[in-house]
């Protein structure tokens, strides 16, 4: 058991049984206050160095979509960031609760900064997310999956923050998001309730599962809107042999369990 000294410089709370309960039955949660401080402000300045302070100045990353801008965090390779993701995998590996003792893996970390829609930006990034699943663009072949959505400052809905569709992780996997709202293709989604826009101080983090039907605004500020973004995947996930936005299949045939210098085990 962590002491007292450990616990108030851990760079993230441990999560309750309640908020287990709820990723469970909704397919996604909030948890309030899940990161210091500290490692928020050290997150933030990574964000701008790397991004600059409009988040729109680093080199185009390879996907044009209006959702976010996104720059790659390399966060194993700092080790206050690498705690961070440790502190995450424990976390998903109780969201995911699977029996038989089967961990999580680190999958990506990135900064997705959604820019101002009122201005003319560089990269791609400053329009609404349409409704959506991540699981289609991620080529592996099982569910367990989830993005924990790190806020790096306080944000309401006019930065375009997530509204989540509850329960609709349980309707299984619903296609990808290149042909627009997920919403029009499946109609039943209406039937279920949609969660307002999040609001979000700095430290606050939505996780959901990579089922979950998900989507924003626009950005109707004169500012980014900056998380920190960390995706985790079931340990025993397997490349399926299909295409993958998410990482660089080379080397890989069906069926391969992904390699752990890549994606290592983080709970």
């Amino acid at each position: 058991m962590a002491t007292v000294a450990e616990t108030a410089l851990a760079p993230c709370r441990a999560i309750t049984d309640k908020e287990v309960a709820d990723y469970i039955r909704d397919g996604w949660v909030k948890l309030e206050g899940f990161v210091r401080p500290e490692t928020v402000a050290l997150l933030l300045d990574i964000a701008h160095q790397r991004m600059g302070d409009d988040g729109d100045s680093n080199n185009p990353y390879g996907l044009d979509q209006p959702f976010f801008n996104a720059e790659f965090g390399d966060g194993l390779s700092n080790p206050e960031v690498r705690a961070l993701i440790g502190g995450i995998g424990r976390a998903s590996r109780r969201l995911m609760n699977r029996l038989g003792g089967v961990g999580v893996r680190y999958f990506t970390d990135f900064f997705a900064p959604k820019l101002p829609s009122g201005r003319k930006t560089r990269n791609a990034g400053n329009g609404p997310t349409d409704f959506h699943q991540d699981f289609m663009t991620f080529g592996v072949d099982r569910t367990g999956g989830m993005t924990f959505w790190i806020s790096l400052e306080d944000y309401g809905p006019e930065y375009g923050t997530m509204s989540f569709i509850n329960g609709s992780h349980r309707l299984g996997v619903l296609g990808g998001y290149h042909k627009g709202d997920i919403r029009t293709f499946y109609p039943e989604l209406l039937e279920l309730e949609t969660s307002e826009p999040v609001t979000y101080r700095a430290g606050d983090v939505t996780v959901h599962s990579h089922l979950t039907a998900h989507g924003a605004g626009k950005n109707v500020t004169d500012r980014p809107r900056w998380p920190y973004v960390v995706l985790t995947q079931p340990a025993d996930v397997c490349y399926n042999g299909g295409y993958s936005e998410a990482f660089d299949t080379a080397g890989l045939e069906r069926d391969d369990p992904l390699p752990e210098d890549r994606f290592p085990v983080i709970g």
